[in-house]
């Protein structure tokens, strides 16, 4: 069954992150990509050559906000400067919306620059979705939190992700990013299931996808974004496809990035992709 997102968010169609590598060859040739992904934090406290290039890209594209630092599961205050900059920026730029990560980044003031990952238990879903309620009022929209990828577990988690995921959605009333690599990834990484990862997501509440290549290392996987999307993660977006009807789709390649056409051309294969899906992708697996 095809689920509407609950806002009613539009379909931007098939977009890129907004990289500095690419800023000139953007500004120059005026590629025909359909939406922009900006990452939060490269803007937030600039006034210089950065913010005069997005200040041009809105002018011709929509975008969209995803940031690396709300840490959301911390233990820490939430840092109502930041929020109070994430909010100007949203202004600025006209920002579809707003979206981070179910991880934290720090403690004590000190931010590490990475997703760390929560245990998935009732204690840290109440504590989460506490916070991302004062978030939301704060910032007067919904935020939009992905499935950071994950490397180790705990031993006081009680839940699958995707229960946590769903739960919290629900009860915070926040939107979710579904990256489909981050699911083959961490599913890879835990021996989980992936397809019974993907049937517990609240489709009504899945605003963005995010699609992306990775390192395999044989005995375990890591999210590098530094390669070409992988055949079974393609599987998976088709199946996501096919529950939502279609969301706005973004490809990450943020290590050893090729020139911008060649990344353009990896996020169009999702075309193919969604005709396919609509056929049956469920009955291929």
């Amino acid at each position: 069954m095809i689920v509407p997102n609950k806002w009613g968010f539009p379909d931007l169609g098939f977009g890129v992150g907004l990289r500095t590598v690419h800023y000139d060859y953007i500004l120059k040739n005026r590629p025909r990509v359909d939406w922009f992904e900006v990452l939060s934090e490269n803007y937030m406290d600039s006034d210089g050559r950065p913010m005069r290039i997005l200040e041009q890209v809105v002018e011709r594209y929509p975008v969209a906000l995803h940031g690396v630092s709300l840490s959301i599961g911390s233990t820490d205050p939430l840092n109502f400067e930041y929020l109070k900059k994430l909010k100007a920026l949203a202004k600025t730029v006209n920002a579809h919306w707003l979206g981070d990560h179910v991880c934290w980044t720090g403690v004590a003031g000190r931010n590490g620059h990475d997703l760390l990952p929560v245990p998935l238990n009732e204690e840290t879903l109440k504590h989460i979705v506490k916070r991302i309620k004062v978030v939301q009022d704060f910032l007067e929209r919904p935020v939009i939190l992905e499935n950071a990828s994950t490397y180790v577990t705990f031993t006081t988690s009680t839940m699958p992700e995707q229960e946590f995921l769903y739960r919290m959605a629900e009860d915070a009333d926040c939107g979710l990013l579904l990256d489909v690599n981050n699911v083959y990834v961490s599913c890879r990484n835990h021996d989980w299931d992936p397809w019974a990862y993907l049937d517990g997501i609240p489709y009504h509440r899945v605003t963005q996808i995010h699609l992306a290549g990775h390192t395999d290392n044989g005995t375990h996987c890591i999210d590098t974004h530094n390669s070409h999307v992988i055949d079974d993660v393609w599987a998976y977006y088709a199946e996501v496809h096919r529950r939502t009807g279609g969301r706005a789709t973004l490809l990450e390649w943020d290590a050893d990035i090729p020139p911008f056409p060649e990344v353009h051309r990896e996020v169009l294969k999702a075309k193919k992709f969604r005709v396919e899906a609509m056929k049956g992708a469920r009955a291929a697996r």
